[in-house]
């Protein structure tokens, strides 16, 4: 079945922003086809409050749809609503009065006619920077977890106090909204929504095909190694993660780890856990099992070679290791 895709564009939109969004589906559509199945995986239609748009670099949209009156989703195929960002430079070609009345009539089109299928979960809202203020004027993010670029965080939370604001969040999802931190982060955004539709090999072939690393967050009922804990927006920390999975069975510790990161051990240690709620050994922990048991159960390396290759002593040793990880995901 084919799902109805919306990408809502207000005066001065980011044209980066939208495109994070239409080229990966466009992506996913072309490999469905080319995999012989017998549909796309989404029909994308752009839609406006204006029959012009114009964009963050003073290029004019046309020929976008006008906002519906309803979506066409049903219980069993949930319509998917993007509504992206706009640059925070105004256009002087536009004037304010227009800019308010077309963003006026988005936020009403939210209120009015998408959350009531949000309500019903025939519909997903989700946002791309400064399209989480529409959605907030809305008030569909009242008393929900939320996050947005970070030039607007403060703004979103003072203008919108219901709002549970996130900072350094690629993305935040609660319920049927997810929320992103604009830019690349829709791309973050939007890969995870074709994983969790789609399946994670078909998101994997579309970021390889858009060369770009995918950073998958929320919270996934089964985090690939190369995706756990990595929902934030720390350099640093990246940068040791990015370390361990390129060579997992190196002898990290803390001190090898800060190298990597160019910062202190010290201050490693206080990122890696404000950032990606893990201390810096127990991710290495964690990786290595992952990548183990991903070993032997899809390329069937026995126990012993696994271990070896992720850098366990021994298979003894990667049991022990599975089962401390194990524990400390029970307790969570």
């Amino acid at each position: 079945m084919v799902t109805r895709v919306w990408i809502a564009l207000a005066p001065n939109v980011l044209l980066l922003d939208m495109a994070v969004v239409a080229e990966p589906l466009r992506i996913a559509n072309k490999f469905a086809l080319a995999a012989g199945r017998s549909e796309r995986w989404f029909d994308v239609k752009f839609v406006a409050p204006t029959a012009k748009t114009e964009t963050s670099v003073e290029l004019s949209l046309v020929g976008t749809h006008a906002l519906p009156r309803k979506l066409s989703a049903t219980n069993t195929s949930p319509d998917w609503v993007f509504i992206v960002g706009v640059s925070s430079t105004p256009n002087a070609t536009v004037p304010s009065a227009q800019v308010d009345a077309a963003n006026a009539k988005l936020v009403a089109w939210v209120r009015d006619v998408v959350a009531p299928a949000l309500a019903t979960q025939r519909a997903r809202l989700l946002t791309i920077c400064s399209g989480a203020l529409i959605a907030a004027e809305a008030g569909l993010l009242d008393d929900k977890q939320c996050t947005t670029h970070h030039s607007l965080t403060d703004e979103l939370r003072t203008r919108h106090p219901r709002c549970r604001v996130l900072e350094n969040r690629i993305y935040v999802v609660d319920g049927t909204i997810a929320t992103s931190a604009g830019v690349t982060a829709g791309l973050d955004l939007t890969l995870a929504a074709i994983a969790e539709h789609c399946g994670p090999v078909l998101a994997s072939a579309v970021a390889r095909e858009l060369v770009v690393y995918w950073r998958r967050a929320g919270h996934d009922p089964q985090h690939s190694p190369l995706l756990a804990h990595r929902n934030h927006l720390h350099a640093a920390v990246h940068r040791a993660q990015d370390a361990v999975l390129a060579q997992p069975a190196s002898d990290w510790t803390v001190e090898t780890l800060a190298a990597k990161a160019f910062v202190s051990s010290r201050h490693l240690r206080r990122l890696f856990v404000e950032n990606a709620q893990i201390a810096p050994l127990a991710y290495v922990q964690r990786v290595r099992v992952a990548l183990a048991q991903e070993r032997i159960q899809a390329f069937g390396v026995s126990a012993e070679r696994a271990a070896e290759m992720v850098g366990f002593s021994s298979a003894r040793h990667l049991r022990d290791a599975v089962r401390a990880v194990a524990r400390v995901e029970n307790q969570a």
